[in-house]
């Protein structure tokens, strides 16, 4: 595995630390004005979710993983679990539900989720960028209302709330993307 210096931790990096494997969240670059330049990292378990605050300085190297990715089919809940399955094996996998979030309402029935797994560990997975939801819930349109840049509350068919624009009505069918939470298009 590739060897990296503390300074070049990017957020998405999975790091071997102190024998455990951990995603860095949030990266901040920090240069004091006595001492040298440092790099303060948020790191999140990938086995038990736990996280952890370290300071990495640049002469620090630290274990970059790759992690394997594959296309998985998502089955099903069961027990706080989810159950997917690789397209070409048909193995099944199961990963926590905790895992995605508050993502987790976006899985749906049959969807393509990139599951990444380190020496045949399942770890991760991860939802497509962008995904159809049907609105369920919106405020009537407001004549004049639409040439403006507002936006109004939504509910989607899975509990979610989103702000659309004014001329998205209930039952349409619209694109969130699911990296911000946010209205990306109509489908």
């Amino acid at each position: 595995m590739p060897k990296i210096n503390g300074n070049e931790i990017r957020p998405g990096n999975v790091l071997e630390h102190d024998g455990h494997l951990w995603s860095a969240v949030k990266v901040d670059h920090v240069k004091p004005g006595k001492g040298g330049a440092f790099a303060q990292v948020e790191l999140k378990n990938l086995r038990n979710g736990s996280k952890l605050n370290e300071r990495f300085r640049s002469a620090d190297k630290v274990e970059r993983v790759r992690l394997e990715q594959k296309d998985q089919q998502f089955l099903y809940e069961t027990d706080g679990r989810l159950v997917f399955m690789d397209t070409e094996s048909y193995e099944q996998v199961e990963l926590d539900a905790d895992i995605l979030g508050e993502r987790r309402p976006f899985l749906q029935d049959g969807m393509m989720v990139v599951v990444e797994y380190h020496e045949a560990e399942a770890l991760n997975a991860t939802l497509p960028q962008k995904v159809t939801c049907r609105i369920a819930e919106t405020e009537a349109v407001v004549k004049g209302q639409t040439a403006s840049k507002s936006f109004k509350p939504a509910v989607l068919d899975n509990g979610v709330r989103v702000m659309v624009p004014p001329f998205v009505g209930p039952d349409e069918d619209i694109i969130v993307n699911t990296e911000t939470m946010e209205y990306a298009e109509r489908a």
